[in-house]
């Protein structure tokens, strides 16, 4: 039997799997008062949930081939996500392990810039490097440049987390390969690439007035610099070269995908592989050389698994039909009011499965509404800590300090960005008409 004619939500499976990821969401969103890490009710409700599937199926005696190709399908498409993760996690931690962001912070802090000043200068890095890089690497890399500038302040660390986090999914969203949903989009052909840059004014203002209501939290004063004690850190051989391989390994996943349609993760395994090659060329010289297995044991694994076991749990949810209650709404309610709750939705769920749901589906809209949907399933994430690539990496940077309670007592701040990124669409493209 096709596995297009076969809907399991309303069976004892359906309820089962649903309240399996139920609870394994509660757990994931009260990490902190429980202290369990989020990497195991996302990764035992993505396996489990899954088998309960297998066990319905066998007890019924149905074809298990559906299955089969759908957990294949599954694996292709978390397995793209997981080396790409690996690739920039060990990059960054390359760069620490050099001494790089240890003198980008000293010559951030010794300008003697505020922490306001500093607050709103790793915000516009992150909006407009994310376009280029996309929303998650951003993400780790400036969060990891926050935590060096001050371990401590918590009152400076969380706001600004948020901020980046924000700015990383609103600098991603108008452009076509900053986020995996606007590159599904892209791909997809709904949409040409210049059609995205017309999203700019709404993202970027959107995120603007997030980051002012954002920067009232921040604390006044100075990072802690006393230029008698505090000598100009040295970065260690091959540090600047590791930066530019890093540069140059996400243009080749770009150029990759874009010319020769490969998996972004196949550009980064490139990478990968001449970073470990400039490390035995450094050895050969006799210079201060890396050791790549060493930096790859301090990538956040929790965060790998994660990922994991989230995608591993939505894509049964799928599996089950549930997912295609999504595609029902647009019937019910009209494109615009379906597209602005598929921001809510992606936050709570995960906006690539969404959009998957909603490209499949492909309901019948024009430009406007298909920039619409792309916008608010990339900045929507960021209305939950963990509804987004960037969220997540940034929890497993600043464990213990950007959490899901951290980030919920500044949620609202969110919200009012992102209602007016949709109000800014709405008046450029379906008054004015100017995309």
């Amino acid at each position: 039997m096709e596995h297009g004619a076969i809907n399991l939500a309303t069976t004892w499976v359906g309820w089962a799997s649903l309240a399996v990821f139920v609870i394994a969401y509660y757990f994931i969103a009260t990490e902190e008062k429980y202290e369990i890490n989020k990497a195991k009710p996302a990764l035992f409700a993505g396996t489990f949930m899954f088998m309960l599937v297998g066990v319905y199926y066998a007890i019924n005696g149905l074809n298990p081939d559906p299955l089969h190709d759908e957990l294949e399908h599954l694996i292709l498409e978390i397995s793209e996500i997981f080396f790409f993760l690996l690739v920039a996690m060990t990059f960054i931690e390359t760069l620490l392990e050099r001494g790089v962001f240890d003198l980008m912070k000293y010559k951030l802090v010794s300008k003697g810039y505020s922490y306001k000043k500093l607050f709103w200068l790793t915000g516009f890095l992150a909006f407009f490097i994310s376009p280029v890089a996309d929303n998650l690497t951003t993400a780790l890399i400036l969060s990891t440049v926050l935590f060096t500038i001050d371990k401590k302040n918590i009152s400076f660390l969380v706001p600004g987390a948020i901020n980046i986090v924000v700015a990383a999914n609103a600098g991603g969203a108008w452009s076509p390969f900053g986020d995996i949903t606007t590159l599904m989009a892209w791909t997809a052909e709904k949409g040409a690439f210049v059609d995205f840059l017309y999203l700019f004014p709404a993202s970027f203002l959107g995120w603007i007035v997030t980051a002012f209501l954002l920067s009232m939290s921040v604390p006044k004063g100075e990072p802690a610099f006393d230029a008698a004690t505090e000598k100009k850190p040295v970065v260690l051989d091959g540090g600047m070269t590791v930066a530019y391989l890093g540069v140059l390994t996400i243009v080749i996943a770009v150029l990759g995908h874009t010319f020769f349609h490969f998996p972004a993760m196949w550009g980064m395994m490139f990478g990968m592989a001449i970073l470990k090659l400039y490390a035995f060329q450094l050895k050969r010289r006799g210079k201060n050389s890396f050791n790549i297995y060493v930096n790859m044991e301090k990538v956040e694994n929790d965060t790998l698994l994660f990922f994991f076991g989230i995608l591993s749990a939505v894509g049964a949810l799928h599996f089950l039909g549930f997912l295609e209650y999504v595609h029902e709404v647009y019937g019910m309610v009209g494109s615009t009011a379906a597209n602005v709750g598929v921001g809510f939705l992606s936050a709570v769920v995960d906006n690539v499965p969404v959009m998957s749901a909603i490209l499949k589906a492909s309901p019948n809209m024009d430009i406007a509404q298909w920039m619409l949907v792309t916008m608010t399933a990339g900045i929507g994430g960021s209305l939950i800590s963990f509804g987004s690539a960037a969220g997540v990496g940034v929890m497993g940077k600043l464990r213990g300090i950007y959490t899901f309670g951290s980030h919920m007592k500044h949620a609202w701040t969110i919200l009012v960005g992102y209602l007016l990124s949709i109000s800014i669409w709405y008046v450029q493209f379906e008054i004015m008409g100017l995309y």
